[in-house]
């Protein structure tokens, strides 16, 4: 993913934003996708007049941008993942009350 973004961002003569524009356009499409889970699951709902939107839409575009920060950062979000996911199995392994099995 991270690869086919570079190579996106990479014909474009603008290149990556500087990471704090990154995290303004990151915050602005997290507030789409709060919006689209809020007329789905919410009590807010849609006006009439308001397009259609998809949730999975909205987390696509988050993930664009995400992947856009880190990228610009030289973070590889893969071992990211694989940091954050060894902290939740060992730190926090008894913090939720796991299900009978």
């Amino acid at each position: 993913m991270q690869k086919e973004v570079d190579e996106h961002i990479s014909q474009l003569k603008e290149g990556y934003f500087p990471p704090m524009s990154l995290i303004v356009r990151l915050t602005e499409e997290l507030g789409e996708l709060a919006r689209e889970v809020n007329h789905r699951f919410g009590e807010k709902k849609k006006k009439a007049s308001e397009e259609e939107s998809s949730i999975a839409e909205e987390i696509g575009d988050v993930l664009y941008c995400l992947t856009c920060l880190a990228n610009s950062l030289q973070i590889d979000m893969e071992a990211a993942h694989r940091s954050v996911m060894h902290k939740f199995k060992t730190r926090d392994a008894n913090r939720w009350t796991k299900k009978e099995e």
